[in-house]
């Protein structure tokens, strides 16, 4: 059974605002995708993230959204394909930058938020995405949602000369289509370690998920997502590693 790598959104505060539990979570995960400004975080909080990632090994990814503050990037903004080509550009270069300071190399992009979601649902969107990446380093993995279908997105990617690494969430619920279902929708989030730590486990075992409309979905992942905002999530993100763990002793 391939490693399902888990990731965390990390070094989302901002100024005196603190966001999440990064130095609890960041031993548990593989990938921390930190966030570059546009949505949470500010230079001095990025240059911490990097060293905690760097102090337990960790891989970092660029996490960038479009330019939200007040909204946490998860409002969806009337950008055009140039505009969000660049402002993703723009932000992977200032945590690469923050990085090269701290001896750390980016590993990877993974939108945040309502850029994430736009990007499933307009090809334009993931096209402009696709270039910023590679116009960057086409070397450079794109996270992207697992969802039912991801041909269309692996087609994409490979006329735009980029390499794809697809995500689950154990802490989400999925509609038929594969996609996550919208947070103001009850039911949306999970809060149960054991429904979340046992979506996991199937995700990884490719088991069937039951969507929101009760039909069966299959997810095809290379990376789990984590939350650690509460000593709840933080319970849950241990229990999924030791979960994984069986797994794979057991594979």
């Amino acid at each position: 059974m391939p490693r399902l790598r888990l990731n965390a959104d990390m070094g989302e505060s901002l100024g005196p605002w603190v966001m999440g539990r990064d130095a609890e979570v960041m031993p548990y995960v593989d990938l921390a995708n930190v966030a570059c400004g546009f949505h949470a975080s500010d230079p001095d909080v990025m240059r911490r993230t990097l060293r905690l990632a760097a102090e337990h090994g960790v891989t970092v990814g660029a996490h960038p959204a479009y330019p939200d503050l007040v909204g946490f990037g998860r409002r969806s903004l009337a950008c055009s394909p140039s505009e969000i080509e660049n402002l993703v550009l723009y932000q992977v270069g200032a945590l690469a930058g923050v990085g090269r300071a701290e001896g750390v190399t980016l590993g990877y992009v993974k939108p945040h938020g309502a850029l994430y979601n736009d990007m499933v649902r307009d090809r334009d969107t993931l096209a402009a995405v696709m270039r910023a990446v590679a116009a960057y380093d086409p070397a450079l993995p794109l996270m992207v949602m697992a969802t039912r279908d991801t041909e269309s997105m692996r087609e994409l990617a490979r006329r735009e000369g980029v390499t794809l690494w697809f995500e689950a969430f154990a802490d989400r619920a999925y509609d038929g289509h594969g996609r996550l279902v919208s947070r103001r929708e009850p039911g949306a989030v999970h809060h149960d370690p054991d429904v979340i730590v046992d979506q996991a486990r199937r995700i990884a075992s490719g088991a069937p998920l039951t969507a929101s409309d009760g039909s069966e979905l299959v997810l095809e992942a290379d990376t789990l997502c984590v939350h650690g905002d509460n000593p709840e999530s933080i319970a849950a993100v241990k229990a999924i590693r030791q979960a994984l763990q069986a797994l794979e002793a057991a594979s």
